[in-house]
Formats: structure tokens, C-alpha cells, sequence
């Protein structure tokens, strides 16, 4: 932490304060920092603790899901949709996704309404850190610090450090970061396979039967691919990981950076996920509300080895807290205050009001985190699918001229209205057929929603005219640069 924050001060001399330099770094990152930049931000307390819980729990095919089809599934997307926003913000100086669909659809309506539904489903994501960090440092210290102090320390020291270092700090130290946590996760890989190994059962013995056969159980085809199309697809809408497809240097850095992707992850879930599963064979027990890592990790390691890896853990929550933060501030300033309340803001006043609403989201989010609403998979996961019902209408905007303002709204409303009854809505059922399910036939709501979002957003558009405030041709001058 004291690194990170000298990193964030020198940031702070570097960086002008405009908006494109605070939140974008000058879109100047190369692929380096790009790509452990957005590796950091992604790898989060679900990561950590949630994703070795499930293989705890399931099984290890849960490394196929997370490390293999939704590596690769998000490393598609980054070149379907990732490369087109870089060639459409470079062009057009775009900060945010809802100036892009704004500008090209005329609607600050729009561009509002994007912003709130990314704030909204980007909250409880934000707690999802804090509530990990908290349980992190309850279970380091065997609970000498308590949940809510863990939790706000963590908390502060993101506020801080968000306000200070904007988006070039926060990559410079996402690169240092993700750098050590994928590091010490494979020492402590080695390290305990080495330990397991030396038992009576070995490595051999330390996968259950029911864990040394692919499917079965929880881990049915449409389970499967609903997580991972549902998470690939989540993500590339997440604001934190959006506003990356923005900062790239070049076209080479970008798609040299997403080609790399897809090892990457697996470099890091591999060796996460099997120490969950192993940790099943060797029979250590997982109590209610606890994360298997840090028990495996007493177990077989030395106590300051333990510390060691929670840092790493805590460095990935930092890594996406930070990220989090700034994102969200810039989707506040740029496409709800700018827009709603004072357009001609001048840059230094965008400049306070950003810093400030960081520490107001964080307060907020750290509120929520201590009514602890959900397990991390749970909140994880109810994220992820709200922010995949904004891909299809943004897809379509960028792809398909015929696309309608009229339709975005159908596309975008009507897809948050079906996976909102989904999630906090009452079953219903008509004949049989589920109406209104958290999933169908197998099938999550989350990924049901997709093609849904297609169909609103293809079928108001194709029975209503462009408006008078549309431009259809914003983005094909950039589009024709590539």
C-alpha cells in the first residue's frame, strides 16, 4: 500500500487536469501496462475467494469456465467491440460509453440513462471488494481486526488514492500489482503441492473421485456456458474495463493486448482454482462465511507465507476497487453532471467534482458492504449479469446504421426490466413455461436476456424512424480510418 500510494503521488505531478488525462492517462498505455492493467481490474475478491470456493465445492471444471472459454470468449470481445470503441474514441474524443452512444444517437436521455444503469449494477460490485477485503483481514488475523475495520481501512485507502493518482497512476500501479498477485500465486501453487505431495495420499489423492471426471453435478452444459457467456459478456460492459478499450497507445498495442488475454488468465485461474479443489481431497472443512484459500494456506504455509498471498488477494481488490472508483466518477461527472446540471463546467470544476464523487461512491459502497447482502458469488454474479444486457444494444449501435435512438431505449430498458424481475421479482410461470425465473431450462436469466436485448433493439428500430437528432454518420469516418 505504501508503494501504490508513492506510485499514486507520482502520478499526481504527471497528470493535467483534464478529463482525458485523469480518466484515459492521455490514451497513451502501452501493452504492458494495458494489459496487467486490465488483468488487475478484473481480478477481484470473486476471483480470490469466491472462484476457489466454487471448485471447493464443485469441482475444478470450474478453471474451463473462468480460465479457458471465458478468457478466450472476452478476448473476442475486446476485438468485436473493444477495437471499434478505441477507433470511435480516438476520433472523437470519447471518455465514457455514454458519450460515444449519446453523440451518435443525439440524446443526452440516452447517455443518462446508460451512465445510471452502469452506476447502479457497478455498486454492489464495488462492494463485493470491500466485503472480500474485510473477510480477508478477519480470517489473516484470526479475527483481531474486525469485518467493518478491514473493510473501511481498505476503503479509505482507495479514496485517497484514487483521488491523488487518476487513471495512470491507477494503471501504473494495476501493473505492479497484478505482476505480484499472479507471482506469489503460483509460489504458493508449488508450495503446496509440494506439501500435499509429501502425504500419504499425495497429489493423486487430493482430488475427490466425483472431482476426476469432467460434468456432472452443478457443472451441466447450460450451466456451464451460462456463467462463462454471462461473465465474458458482463465484463466487456463493466465501466472500469470499457474505459480501457479507450486508452490503448495504438492499434497494434490493443490488439497485441488482447491476443495475449486469454494465456493470461489461465496463467492465474489454473493454479487458483485447483488449490480449491485440492483443499476438498485433503479434507480441510470451509465454515459457513469463511474462504477456503486462507485455511488451505494455514494449513500447509508458514503464517507470514499466509500473509503473503492475502496481499496478493488484497492487491487484486485494490486493483479493482481503484479502478472502480474512477470509472465510476467519470461516468457521474461526464454523462450525469456535465450533461444534466452544468454543461459549460469548466475543466478544473469536472476535476473536483470527479475526485469528489470517488469518495462518495466509496462511502456508499462501504455502507451497503456492512449490511453484507449477499455471499461474494452472489453479488458477483448478479453484477455481471446486469451489466451483460447493455452488450447487444451497444453492439448494434456500433454495427448496425439502422439502428434507431427508439430502439437503444427499448434494447437497453426493457432488458434491465426482465433480468430486474429476475433477480428481486417473485417467479411466474405460465403453463409450465417459466415467465419470470432466475433461469430457464438450464438456461440463467442473465443470458436469456441477451437475445432478448437483440430482439427489442432489432424490432423498435426496424418499425420507427431515426429522429431528427440522430447521426448516423458520426461514426463512419472513424469506423473508415481502420
Amino acid at each position: 500500500m505504501v508503494v501504490a500510494l508513492a506510485v499514486g503521488l507520482v502520478a499526481y505531478r504527471v497528470t493535467d487536469r483534464d478529463a482525458e488525462d485523469y480518466y484515459l492517462a492521455g490514451r497513451g498505455l502501452g501493452t504492458g501496462v494495458l494489459l496487467f492493467t486490465t488483468f488487475a481490474t478484473l481480478l477481484s475478491a470473486f476471483t480470490f475467494f469466491a472462484g476457489p470456493n466454487i471448485a471447493y465445492a464443485n469441482g475444478p471444471e470450474w478453471i474451463l469456465v473462468m480460465g479457458l472459454m471465458d478468457g478466450v470468449l472476452f478476448g473476442l470481445l475486446w476485438y468485436v467491440l473493444g477495437y471499434r470503441q478505441w477507433l470511435l474514441g480516438k476520433a472523437n474524443g470519447y471518455v465514457t460509453l455514454g458519450e460515444m452512444l449519446g453523440d451518435r444517437f443525439g440524446s443526452r436521455g440516452l447517455r443518462g440513462l446508460v451512465a445510471g444503469v452502469s452506476i447502479f449494477w457497478l455498486f454492489p460490485y464495488v462492494m463485493l471488494q470491500q466485503i472480500g477485503a474485510g473477510e480477508a483481514l478477519v480470517g489473516l488475523t484470526g479475527g483481531a481486526v474486525p469485518y467493518w475495520a478491514g473493510a473501511g481501512f481498505i476503503t479509505l485507502f482507495m479514496v485517497v488514492y484514487v483521488a491523488i493518482s487518476g487513471m495512470r497512476g491507477v494503471a501504473w500501479t494495476d501493473t505492479l500489482q497484478g505482476v505480484f498477485m499472479l507471482g506469489i500465486t503460483w509460489v504458493a501453487f508449488v508450495w503446496v503441492a509440494a506439501e500435499i505431495a509429501g502425504t500419504t495420499g499425495g497429489l493423486a489423492g487430493a482430488l475427490p473421485a466425483e472431482f476426476r471426471a469432467l460434468g456432472g453435478g452443478a457443472y451441466s452444459p447450460q450451466w456451464m456456458l451460462s456463467q462463462a457467456i454471462g461473465i465474458a459478456v458482463g465484463v466487456s460492459m463493466f465501466p472500469q474495463v470499457n474505459q480501457r478499450f479507450f486508452v490503448a497507445d495504438s492499434k497494434r498495442t490493443l490488439k497485441r493486448t488482447f491476443a495475449i488475454w486469454p494465456l493470461l488468465v489461465v496463467l492465474l485461474f489454473v493454479p487458483a482454482f485447483l488449490m480449491g479443489a485440492w483443499a476438498n481431497g485433503v479434507g480441510l472443512p470451509l465454515p459457513d462465511g469463511e474462504n477456503i484459500v486462507p485455511i488451505l494456506l494455514s494449513e500447509y504455509t508458514p503464517g507470514w507465507f499466509a500473509a503473503l498471498v492475502v496481499a496478493g488477494a488484497l492487491a487484486a481488490m485494490m486493483s479493482s476497487s481503484d479502478s472502480m472508483l474512477l470509472s465510476g466518477s467519470s461516468y457521474f461527472t461526464r454523462d450525469i453532471y456535465r450533461p444534466f446540471v452544468n454543461a459549460d463546467a469548466t475543466a478544473r470544476r469536472e476535476d473536483t467534482l470527479g475526485r469528489v464523487g470517488v469518495a462518495a461512491f466509496a462511502v456508499a459502497a462501504f455502507g451497503g458492504s456492512l449490511l453484507r447482502p449477499g455471499s461474494l458469488l452472489e453479488v458477483g454474479s448478479t453484477a455481471f449479469g446486469g451489466f451483460a444486457q447493455l452488450a447487444p444494444p451497444v453492439a448494434l449501435a456500433m454495427y448496425w446504421r439502422r439502428t434507431t435512438k427508439a430502439g437503444m431505449f427499448a434494447g437497453v430498458l426493457g432488458t434491465q426490466a426482465f433480468y430486474l424481475a429476475t433477480v428481486f421479482g417473485p417467479p411466474v410461470t405460465l403453463a409450465g413455461v417459466p415467465i419470470i425465473a432466475s433461469s430457464y431450462f438450464g438456461w440463467f436469466a442473465q443470458v436469456v436476456g441477451l437475445p432478448l436485448g437483440v430482439v427489442l433493439t432489432v424490432g423498435v428500430s426496424a418499425v420507427t424512424a431515426p429522429s431528427d437528432t440522430e447521426n448516423a454518420s458520426a461514426y463512419v469516418d472513424a469506423l473508415r480510418a481502420d
